[in-house]
């Protein structure tokens, strides 16, 4: 047994196990390091292309493009650094390839929310400047919710919880200082 669950046995869960399950999907899959890298390149990225007053379509493509190829780079890193002899047993590559997917479905997922803020500004939804402004403020608060999980998971007093919201948000924040210089 892998200790992964097929969709019919969260069906048959009661709804408690089924959100415990879901739970442990968010924090092993999406409240990651490979998040955090990810919001940080998402808000890089967004400084960059739009500092010579790109459209947030530009943007847009600027980010989708470049976050495709380091989460490939991500996946071929993870899977041939763990490819082979592991203490007592030899990993394949199809377990290891299996494992780097699922580690870097964060660095992923962390594109979707400003991603579609952007496309909001390329739509005319909103203003195309403000797009590019709300992507990156987006940004601060995903690395806030990321860094709130990671210390309530280590079980810290909620104090604690908001100091490694505010620091791990201070990265989101530093490149919005970078974005109103560079602009």
């Amino acid at each position: 047994m892998t200790g992964e669950r097929d969709a019919t046995d969260e069906q048959s869960m009661p709804s408690g196990a089924a959100a415990d399950v879901a739970a442990r999907v968010v924090r092993a899959s999406f409240a990651t390091e490979e998040s955090v890298y990810g919001v940080i390149l998402v808000a890089g990225m967004i400084v960059v292309a739009g500092a010579h007053a790109a459209s947030s379509w530009s943007v847009f493509w600027t980010v989708a493009v470049t976050v495709v190829v380091f989460w490939a780079a991500h996946v071929y890193a993870g899977t041939v650094a763990h490819h082979g002899l592991d203490h007592d047993r030899v990993i394949g590559i199809g377990e290891s390839f299996r494992a780097a997917l699922r580690r870097s479905v964060g660095l992923l997922a962390s594109a979707a929310i400003p991603s579609l803020i952007l496309l909001a500004g390329a739509t005319r939804a909103i203003d195309d400047a403000a797009a590019i402004w709300i992507a990156l403020w987006s940004g601060v608060a995903v690395l806030a919710v990321l860094g709130w999980i990671a210390f309530q998971r280590r079980g810290a007093a909620w104090p604690i919880r908001l100091l490694g919201a505010l620091a791990t948000a201070a990265f989101g924040l530093v490149m919005i200082v970078l974005k109103a210089f560079v602009h």
